[in-house]
């Protein structure tokens, strides 16, 4: 029943954050209502804020991979390159004018 009631609040809350204050309130709600030990509701808080930071991650991971494409698509110049290139015209000028 406990990994049933985790699956749903799991889907429940997808990726979302849980603040402090909102792991503390579950924590108790989870006590009260399904008599369960503050290490219990603890464990399990911990359990769905350490997947929520694993979604996060890889949403991060993702949205970088897919800003990266459409740089590329779209011929834009990465701060990266701009700063190497940058710094490759100043030492040519320096070359050249004394």
């Amino acid at each position: 029943m406990l990994d049933l009631f985790e699956k749903t609040v799991m889907t429940a809350i997808g990726a979302a954050a849980i603040t402090q204050k909102k792991a503390e309130e579950l924590v108790t709600e989870m006590r009260e209502k399904y008599k369960m030990s503050e290490d219990e509701g603890r464990g399990f808080v911990e359990r769905i804020q350490g997947i929520a930071e694993e979604s996060r991650e890889k949403i991060r991971e993702m949205a970088e991979t897919e800003v990266r494409k459409v740089v590329e698509r779209l011929g834009l110049v990465t701060r990266d390159d701009y700063e190497r290139l940058a710094k490759r015209v100043q030492e040519l000028e320096s070359r050249i004018i004394p």
